[in-house]
């Protein structure tokens, strides 16, 4: 089929990450992606290449992934919607899907991405809870940990707040929003930015499982940001695990619905 039959097609997606070794395509893996583009096979009988927002790692979870990918299928968008989810998985859904201009990129056209990490902050394990939060047992300092959030406002170099990256790639993010607040056993924060470095969000939230147990102050934060060498050793803070991380929204000028 030529390209100029083809239209495209923006979806919104809610997946459990737990299964999965991420976003994206792999050899020899269960991803997100390659479940997605088998359920747009079968339901369409073409094949389709998908695109997402951002490649969340193995066990994160999304409750509004975008995605897009080129279709010669006439269905209309509340049919791709329903006949993806019956062959998807059920920890995978398409919780919308939109026609956008065949230029439209969810990845290069977002204008920042909101992700939100949750602690379970309680002494004894919850079977159920556990599957999505990362339980911290010992009390936690919330104010504390807000003011240390509030510090990663702005435009900053988070190199020591960065997992593996490839030479010569900047390690400056702007970071426009942040919150963190408590329900009941749980503490949650979020933080919005332009972009994410790798494994980003998991060491913020080590550096504040840090700073709510007392190992690190706030003026400790500051000086990782400001480069004081003595500070900026990672060896006191961890990278938290996946389960409690969520990408909750990604922000585009006018998506959704995309005005064209």
């Amino acid at each position: 089929m030529s390209l100029q039959m083809l239209r495209k097609v923006a979806l919104v997606l809610e997946y459990d990450g737990e299964r999965y070794a991420g976003f994206q395509v792999q050899a020899n893996a269960l991803t997100i992606q390659g479940e997605l583009e088998r359920a747009i096979a079968r339901l369409t009988l073409a094949e389709a290449r998908v695109h997402g927002a951002g490649r969340t790692d193995q066990g994160v979870h999304a409750q509004g992934q975008v995605a897009a990918f080129s279709t010669g299928s006439a269905l209309p968008c509340a049919a791709l919607v329903s006949g993806l989810n019956h062959f998807l998985p059920a920890d995978i859904a398409v919780q919308a899907a939109y026609n956008v201009p065949p230029s439209f990129d969810p990845r290069r056209h977002a204008l920042s991405r909101v992700y939100q990490y949750t602690f379970l902050n309680r002494a004894v394990p919850s079977p159920l809870m556990e599957r999505h939060a990362y339980r911290v047992a010992v009390p936690l300092d919330e104010e504390a940990m807000a003011v240390s959030l509030r510090l990663l406002i702005g435009r900053h170099d988070f190199a020591p707040l960065s997992g593996a990256l490839a030479a010569g790639k900047s390690t400056v993010r702007n970071i426009y929003a942040t919150q963190l607040w408590r329900e009941v056993e749980m503490v949650r924060f979020e933080v919005e930015a332009n972009a994410f470095l790798p494994h980003q969000m998991r060491r913020i939230a080590g550096l504040l499982v840090a700073v709510g147990s007392g190992r690190l102050s706030p003026e400790g934060v500051w000086g990782i940001l400001n480069g004081h060498s003595a500070l900026r050793s990672m060896e006191k803070l961890t990278t938290a695990p996946p389960q409690g991380l969520c990408l909750m929204q990604v922000k585009y000028e006018d998506f959704p619905p995309y005005a064209y």
